[in-house]
């Protein structure tokens, strides 16, 4: 009998999901069994990013592929009308990958593409945090605490120090903040190192026609309030909605789009509606 094709954008169910790895063109699963005991959930939080996703998506697909990952391509999609929030997404995609099975995550960018293939994307262990676009590497950030771009750690790990702040709608700190987290929680937090290339040739970022980030004035006490340790939000009350579920087909990549609208409790973080500045 011969197969139909697979259509390039298709929805699920909101109570199923899809799970495995992908075949190559004659039905081959090209994943050593020596890795399978784990797997991995790739976390890209996302709003209007379609240019740069078309090149990450068979990118990154292909370059676990190669280290023989098991992983799932979860894109957090944010469909809301308040300003974007890096955190929360993340929040909801541990949620998403939990209820696929998945027991360690990255968090990663949608414009950072791995170029270096020593650069590895395997299970880094219970108590440890692997900071894989490390400042030493990133093209761009460079100072001794950052921690964004890649972030891997285990589903565990992510629980225990209650996920991200959901306080930080639009772009900038959140990463600082779950910093103090990791040191609060006595995680071992590692860096990517002695890599054959630099900082020009280790990650490749993208900057697609339509980028713009998410900007905007607040007030003085705002500001204060982004850039303290924040004990009341986290994993445990993040405030969402999932719309869909459905599935985005790049070449032979898979994506699992799953639509979000997130819940902005105006009287703590009323910023989450300011206007933006790009």
């Amino acid at each position: 009998m011969k197969k139909r094709p697979l259509p390039m954008d298709k929805e699920f169910p909101l109570h199923s999901c899809v799970i495995g790895p992908l075949s190559d063109s004659k039905g081959h699963i090209p994943l050593p069994t020596a890795f399978l005991s784990h797997k991995l959930c790739v976390i890209v939080p996302f709003r209007d990013r379609d240019e740069e996703l078309s090149e990450f998506a068979p990118h990154i697909s292909k370059f676990l592929r190669k280290q023989g990952i098991d992983f799932y391509l979860l894109l957090m999609n944010q469909t809301d009308n308040f300003r974007f929030n890096r955190a929360s997404l993340i929040n909801v995609g541990w949620l998403e990958s939990d209820r696929v099975g998945c027991d360690y995550m990255v968090m990663h960018d949608v414009d950072l593409l791995p170029l270096n293939s020593e650069i590895s994307y395997r299970f880094p262990g219970e108590g440890v945090v692997r900071h894989i676009s490390s400042p030493s590497y990133h093209p761009k950030y460079s100072y001794s605490k950052f921690i964004g771009g890649i972030l891997m750690l285990t589903m565990n790990d992510y629980k225990a120090v209650n996920g991200m702040s959901n306080k930080y709608w639009g772009w900038g700190l959140e990463d600082d903040e779950f910093y103090l987290r990791i040191k609060d929680a006595g995680l071992n937090l590692t860096r990517v190192e002695n890599l054959s290339s630099n900082r020009s040739n280790t990650f490749l970022h993208l900057h697609g026609a339509k980028r713009k980030r998410d900007y905007a004035v607040v007030t003085k006490d705002q500001k204060a309030m982004k850039r303290k340790r924040d004990y009341i939000s986290g994993l445990n009350n993040v405030g969402y909605n999932i719309t869909s579920r459905r599935i985005r087909y790049f070449g032979e990549a898979a994506v699992h789009v799953v639509d979000v609208q997130l819940f902005c409790d105006m009287k703590w973080t009323p910023y989450c509606k300011l206007p933006s500045r790009y």
